[in-house]
């Protein structure tokens, strides 16, 4: 009786990269494109819409981001963190920061 072989497989790993969407924010229409969508896609995620923030702040730079906001860049990384809960006056100070307006539309 003759043994037939069975063909080795080779063992194939995937490499992944971390992806940080910070790096992709690049100009202000990018950065209005993505608070834009997540304000039309999650518009009750205030958690959500608060990290946002925080990847536009980190895309332009955390200190000149809360030079410009008034605010110490620690405490701009606590509000901004998935963990905080910025008060409304301190997104209207990075929205202004960061080159954005918020605007009201009828639902």
């Amino acid at each position: 009786m003759r043994k037939t072989t069975v063909p080795r497989t080779t063992r194939r790993t995937t490499r992944t990269t971390p992806y940080d969407v910070a790096e992709y924010l690049n100009t202000p229409e990018d950065i209005a494109a993505y608070l834009e969508a997540w304000l039309t896609e999650a518009p009750d995620d205030a958690a959500g819409i608060a990290r946002a923030l925080g990847d536009v702040a980190r895309a332009k730079g955390m200190t000149q981001v809360a030079k410009d906001a008034g605010l110490s860049r620690e405490s701009l990384y606590r509000a901004l963190s998935p963990e905080g809960n910025p008060s409304f006056a301190t997104v209207i100070k990075v929205a202004r920061a960061l080159g954005v307006r918020l605007h009201v539309a009828a639902a």
